[in-house]
């Protein structure tokens, strides 16, 4: 006998994450800080200055995480999930505003180099909150992909890429430490820059596909072409075909629209029987989905996109 899935633990939400993420984006600023302070490290500022970008990004993600979460109204009939890729493209601009700032600070420091004072208390500070981030961050995109959030995703990569810049920084303050080269603390930060770059480009880039009605992820599409072929197959042959089948995501839902060509000689009860029962297995197959199904007989052709091909 099929179970119903275990519903989502509600201190796991995106609001509970994010309020979590702006608590330990405040304490990492003030333990990087510290930590710069002690050593003197550019590096070192660099994950400090990436910390603030953590903690107006998780405002910003809680912010229009609550507009999504608002129910549909006369002015937004279809919801306001979309609210979410504001906050994945504003994280994104964040984060590359920061990598041109923290490449400015690293080219000066590499033409000047200056020596790191009490690396051990530094690398200390940095390894706990990297710690806090790291925590953090598996916890928030296990409940991404529960959620389906889009803006819980992008904080938690932007956390794991603070966990590697910190990763970074560490390796050039021990390389220091070694071998006295103080140059490999600016490249050090130099490369952080670099990689956090990348990533504040393909957030911008994600949030960018999203407002413009990108389709569902392959891997949706394909249990909806599953669950088509299944009433195909239920049918005599050449009884029951669907075609314009057209996904798009937006933020947390998901949505299809489709033709179902049923036998002319069909009543009306038969076939809303049916498309209820074609509504029920896609959303049991996909939570979250919406789906439009229009009927029409099946030597009968609509005018449509014709870009979108016939898939069963």
């Amino acid at each position: 006998m099929p179970t119903c899935p275990a519903a989502p633990r509600r201190w796991l939400s995106p609001r509970h994450l994010l309020w979590a993420s702006v608590a330990v984006a405040l304490l990492t600023i003030v333990l990087k800080t510290l930590a710069w302070h002690v050593t003197g490290s550019v590096g070192l500022l660099s994950d400090a200055m990436e910390s603030f970008v953590n903690l107006a990004g998780a405002m910003f993600a809680l912010a229009m995480v609550t507009v999504a979460q608002r129910p549909a109204d006369d002015d937004h009939p279809y919801g306001h999930h979309k609210a979410e890729y504001f906050s994945s493209g504003f994280e994104g601009v964040l984060i590359v505003g920061v990598s041109v700032g923290i490449l400015w600070a690293a080219g000066y420091r590499l033409l000047e180099p200056q020596p790191i004072a009490q690396p051990g208390w530094g690398m200390g500070l940095s390894l706990l909150s990297s710690a806090l981030n790291g925590l953090l961050a598996w916890m928030m995109l296990r409940s991404a992909r529960e959620h389906r959030s889009v803006a819980l995703e992008a904080d938690a990569r932007h956390l794991v890429t603070d966990v590697w810049t910190s990763a970074g920084v560490l390796a050039g303050i021990a390389g220091v430490a070694l071998t006295g080269w103080l140059w490999l603390d600016a490249l050090a930060a130099i490369a952080v820059a670099l990689n956090i770059l990348k990533e504040g480009a393909t957030l911008v880039w994600r949030s960018s596909q999203g407002l413009m009605d990108s389709a569902v992820e392959p891997a949706v599409q394909a249990r909806i072409d599953s669950t088509l072929r299944q009433f195909v197959q239920a049918q005599p042959p050449g009884a029951l075909r669907f075609d314009h089948v057209i996904t798009r995501r937006a933020g947390q839902r998901q949505f299809v629209d489709l033709h179902l060509h049923l036998p002319a000689d069909w009543t009306l009860g038969q076939a809303a029987t049916l498309r209820g029962q074609l509504e029920q297995s896609l959303m049991s197959a996909m939570p979250g989905l919406r789906a439009t199904i229009e009927l029409l007989p099946t030597d009968v052709e609509a005018l449509g996109d014709p870009g979108a091909a016939a898939r069963c």
